[in-house]
């Protein structure tokens, strides 16, 4: 059964056409990624779906008496005074309002004549089987699975809802949505703000969802363990693929590939064509006069050259020149941590932390929000106010660092992208600017200020500072915040081929997979080390979960 449908659909912003002719199928069941580069519209549509966009052309249908929640990127506001809990049992508003009318005739029951009796049972048999059919009596333990799951503690559910951060807001917003169970999810960029363990929480919750869901996501491990279908946004238009993101990679790999070849053939079809009508005209100019027969062929030829349907050439990635090389190598002993304890205040970080880094390492640092992992980067870097309580931190000889911040300033955040690559590329202007453009960074753009830059342009720019620098060591805190899946994939190829030292901070799994050849993870004061990718360390963990569990 088809929950929800676009047909055709444009839309138009000013003179920029975003959608030309998209379509989309949403079945009863099926949870769908959307995907695509920023700017092509995936927003868009999901608020064409909720109604706060009309499209320009085109329809959208939904089922009649499906429900649709949407989670937006931006967490919706509301009362100043309402608790986090007054939000989320906002999702249950129905069961709420049945259980109010039971408390009602309870009381009623209690006062009622004799003769009115009979009556008031009766509508409160009902009102109790509506109760529990509609989930009731599980009302506490649903809210209790969700809010544990979602990590909202008890002190949290009090607190009002105005004071919470951006990130927690979007987390109870996540949470209410989740339990008022629409038959319809949109979910637009879902895992910000998530932590690995409430992402994996999420996955096994969104694979056993009964209703359907359509997806927006930069995350990939998240779209490979939770659609069963992709849709990308190609100019415009859409392209299905019945499967997962990795899935899409492969089979959008061979279309693209067989759309060239058909390309390549065409052009060959039409050269040919091109030629025998010359080598046809020629004859016929050389047969003058009785040359009619070979300019006919030659006009027959053309006939069906206007008549062929030409095919489009594949686009081709616009790669960004994401090449890091090193000056010279460092030592073979980049980074020793032994022993480390040192505190915050009163939170104790580290007790007896240790780390061995060494030249060629590609590690990443993991551990939950709030476990110490900027704060030891900025340790190493020694720009961390937290207090070494004992033990030590030693760079290797002919260590140069290139640092990528969670945060990312620069020093003068009025100078344009142009005065700030300036300062750290040395070479004409003339090439600085033909460089800028390789990181989309085109003509007159390059004179727009740092300040007013989005989160991906600016790990652009601080990417191009830090190629110019040949770093031989790289300390990158959480690298693919703010940039897109195509984005990605580069830094990715990049990092893969760099020969120097990696030490990246990530909750990115996918990206995990593909670089960490060492996974730590910050743990109850100290450092575990796992020799292989995230998907190893989570084996890992998985047996001695196992392990423990048996002894008992």
């Amino acid at each position: 059964m088809t929950e929800l449908s676009l047909n055709n659909i444009e839309k138009t912003f000013g003179f920029k056409k975003i959608l030309n002719g998209f379509d989309l199928e949403l079945k009863t069941g099926e949870r769908v990624a959307l995907i695509g580069p920023n700017g092509s519209g995936k927003t868009t549509i999901f608020n064409m779906i909720t109604g706060d966009e009309i499209p320009t052309a085109g329809q959208i249908s939904i089922r009649k008496g499906a429900t649709v929640g949407f989670l937006s990127q931006m967490p919706p506001k509301y009362d100043d005074e309402a608790t986090v809990r007054d939000i989320i049992v906002q999702g249950k508003t129905k069961l709420l309002e049945v259980e109010a009318k039971l408390r009602k005739l309870e009381n009623k029951l209690g006062q009622c004549d004799p003769d009115q009796m009979d009556d008031l049972l009766k509508s409160y048999g009902q009102l109790q089987e509506a109760f529990e059919n509609m989930g009731g009596y599980q009302l506490e333990s649903d809210i209790s699975k969700v809010c544990g799951g979602f990590k909202i503690s008890d002190e949290m559910m009090d607190r009002k809802f105005s004071t919470l951060s951006g990130g927690e807001k979007t987390i109870v917003s996540f949470a209410k949505l989740i339990l008022s169970e629409p038959t319809i999810l949109l979910l637009d960029e879902p895992t910000n703000h998530l932590d690995i363990s409430t992402l994996e929480w999420l996955e096994e919750y969104l694979k056993n969802y009964k209703g359907s869901i359509l997806i927006s996501s930069h995350d990939r491990y998240f779209l490979d363990q939770v659609t069963n279908k992709t849709i990308l946004i190609d100019r415009g238009k859409s392209e299905v693929f019945f499967g997962n993101y990795s899935y899409y990679l492969e089979e959008n790999e061979r279309r693209i590939m067989a759309e060239f070849e058909d390309f390549k053939d065409q052009q060959k079809q039409i050269a040919a064509m091109k030629a025998s009508i010359k080598k046809l005209q020629e004859f016929g100019r050389l047969a003058f006069p009785g040359g009619e027969a070979f300019f006919k062929r030659a006009a027959s030829i053309q006939k069906r050259l206007d008549k062929l349907e030409l095919l489009d050439k594949p686009e081709e990635k616009k790669d960004i020149p994401l090449d890091f090389q090193i000056s010279k190598r460092s030592g073979k002993d980049v980074l020793i941590i032994e022993d480390l304890s040192a505190m915050i205040g009163d939170k104790v970080l580290f007790d007896g932390a240790n780390m061995h880094i060494t030249f060629g390492d590609k590690d990443c640092l993991m551990g939950k929000n709030g476990s110490g992992k900027s704060t030891l980067i900025k340790m190493i870097l020694e720009q961390s106010n937290a207090e070494l309580l004992g033990g030590k931190i030693k760079l290797g000889s002919n260590v140069i660092i290139g640092y990528l911040p969670q945060e990312i300033r620069f020093e003068n955040e009025d100078a344009t992208i142009l005065e700030t690559a300036r300062q750290f590329y040395d070479g004409t202007e003339t090439h600085l600017r033909a460089s800028l453009a390789k990181f989309l960074f085109y003509e007159d753009n390059v004179f727009k200020k740092v300040k007013t830059l989005s989160g991906g342009e600016k790990v652009r720019l601080k990417l191009f500072e830090l190629i110019q620098k040949n770093a031989n060591f790289l300390i990158l805190d959480e690298p693919t915040n703010h940039i897109d899946i195509d984005t990605k994939e580069m830094l990715e190829e990049a990092l893969k081929e760099y020969n120097g030292t990696l030490l990246f901070i990530s909750h990115d799994r996918y990206f995990i997979n593909k670089l960490a050849k060492n996974t730590m993870e910050i743990n109850d004061e100290h450092i575990d080390n796992y020799i292989g990718n995230y998907d190893y360390l989570k084996e890992q963990k998985t047996k001695l979960l196992q392990k423990s569990s048996i002894k008992r």
